[in-house]
C-alpha cells in the first residue's frame, strides 16, 4: 500500500521491470480485434488502484484522474468487462499469467543486484496463515470457534532478511474455518510461490521452505522431501509430552548458544540437535531453549532439511512452537547450559509468527 505521492514510484518500477509489456504480451488472446484498451493494461490499472488503496474495480477512477503518471485508464463498464472475460476464463487466463510473473521476478532480481532476496544465492520462502476479519457478508467467508466470521489465508512471502519485509508471491484464499494443518493446502501454496519464482529455483537446495508447526504433517514433509524435487525445508513441530520426554535427555554438553541469522548470539538462548527418523528417513531436529514474552522460558523444535552447517552458524526460525514454563532466576557470573532439560512442560503452546 502507498500514498497517491508513491504511485510513481510503483509506476517506475513496472516500466523498469517490463510489467506491462509482459502482461499485455501474455494476456493478448483475450483482446478484442479493435479493442483500444488490452486486458494486461487493465489488470495493471486494477493492481494499481489496489495499490493506492483501492477497494472496488470503480476505484480505477483514481488513477484515471492523472493520465500524465498512468496514463490513458479504461472506463468503468470497460474494466467490468474485460475482468469478466478474464474470470470466465478461470484457470487458462492464471496458468497465462503465472509465468508472467516469475519473468518479471526474475528481472526485477537481477536489477535489484546485492539487494535482492537471492543474493546468497539461496531462496526462502515462508509459508503462514493469516486470519481476515469481513465486517459484512463476503463471499466464502465463514464463522469460527474464536467467534469472528471471515477467512483464512494461506500465504508465502520471500524473505528478504532482517533489513528488508516479505515479498508475496502466493495467497490461498479459503474461508475461515480451514484447517490450520491441513496438509493439502500447504502443497497447494507451496506449488503457487514455487511457480512464481525463477525457474531456476523451483526445485533444487537452493530454495528454502519454512514453516511453523501448522505445516508439521507427515503428507506435506513428504512432498518437500519427494526425490526430485530437492527442496530444502524447516518445519516445526508440536512439543507433545513424547517429545519432551526426549527433550529432557540431552546432556548439557549439547547444547550451544544460538545465533541469529546475521550471526549475532541471541541473548539468554542456547540450541541443540537431535537425530531421528521421520517420514521414510533420518531426519534431524533442532531444539532451542529461549526467553519468551518477557517473563517466561520457551521452547522451539523445528526439522531442518538443508545443506549441513555447524549449528551455531544458524537460528530456528522465528516462525516456531514454543512450550512455555516458569522463568528460572539465576544468580550473576557467565551463562550455564539452559535448564530446559529439566523443567515440566506438559502443555504445548502456539504462539504468533515473527
Amino acid at each position: 500500500m502507498v500514498s497517491q505521492a508513491g504511485a510513481v514510484l510503483l509506476v517506475e518500477t513496472v516500466r523498469r521491470s517490463g510489467l506491462d509489456a509482459v502482461l499485455s504480451a501474455t494476456l493478448a488472446p483475450w483482446r478484442k480485434p479493435r479493442a483500444t484498451h488490452d486486458p494486461g493494461k487493465v489488470l495493471l490499472a486494477v493492481a494499481l488502484a489496489v495499490a493506492l488503496d483501492g477497494g472496488c474495480l470503480a476505484d480505477v477512477a483514481m488513477p484515471r484522474c492523472e493520465p500524465v503518471v498512468f496514463g490513458p485508464v479504461a472506463s468503468d463498464p470497460t474494466v467490468s468487462r474485460r475482468i469478466d472475460v478474464l474470470t470466465a476464463s478461470g484457470e487458462k487466463a492464471l496458468q497465462a499469467i503465472r509465468p508472467a510473473r516469475s519473468e518479471v521476478r526474475n528481472r526485477g532480481w537481477s536489477l535489484a543486484g546485492k539487494h535482492a532476496p537471492d543474493a546468497g544465492g539461496q531462496v526462502t520462502v515462508d509459508l503462514d496463515d493469516a486470519l481476515v476479519i469481513a465486517r459484512s457478508d463476503k463471499e466464502d467467508a465463514a464463522a469460527i470457534w474464536k467467534k469472528t466470521y471471515g477467512h483464512h489465508p494461506l500465504t508465502a512471502f520471500v524473505d528478504h532478511g532482517p533489513g528488508g519485509t516479505g515479498e508475496p508471491v502466493a495467497a490461498l484464499l479459503r474461508p475461515e474455518n480451514a484447517g490450520s494443518n491441513t496438509a493439502a493446502d500447504h502443497i497447494a501454496t507451496a506449488q503457487l510461490a514455487l511457480a512464481r519464482l525463477p525457474k531456476k529455483y523451483r526445485r533444487g537446495r537452493q530454495t528454502l521452505i519454512r514453516t511453523d508447526s501448522a505445516g508439521g504433517t507427515h503428507d506435506f514433509v513428504s512432498w518437500l522431501a519427494k526425490r526430485g524435487r530437492w527442496l530444502s525445508y524447516s518445519v516445526g513441530m508440536v512439543i507433545t509430552e513424547q517429545i519432551h520426554q526426549h527433550f529432557v535427555k540431552i546432556p548439557a554438553s549439547a547444547w550451544t548458544p544460538a545465533v541469529e541469522a546475521d550471526g549475532t548470539v541471541r541473548d539468554g538462548a542456547w540450541a541443540a540437535e537431535a537425530e531421528g527418523h521421520a517420514v521414510d528417513r533420518p531426519q534431524r531436529t533442532t531444539v532451542s531453549r529461549s526467553p519468551v514474552e518477557d517473563h517466561g522460558r520457551g521452547r522451539q523444535c523445528g526439522s531442518p532439511a538443508s545443506r549441513p552447517t555447524p549449528l551455531t552458524g544458524r537460528s530456528l526460525s522465528s516462525s516456531s512452537v514454543t512450550g512455555c514454563a516458569p522463568e528460572r532466576k539465576t544468580g550473576a557470573g557467565p551463562p550455564g547450559p539452559p535448564d530446559c532439560a529439566i523443567c515440566p512442560c506438559t502443555t504445548p503452546r502456539r504462539t504468533g509468527s515473527g
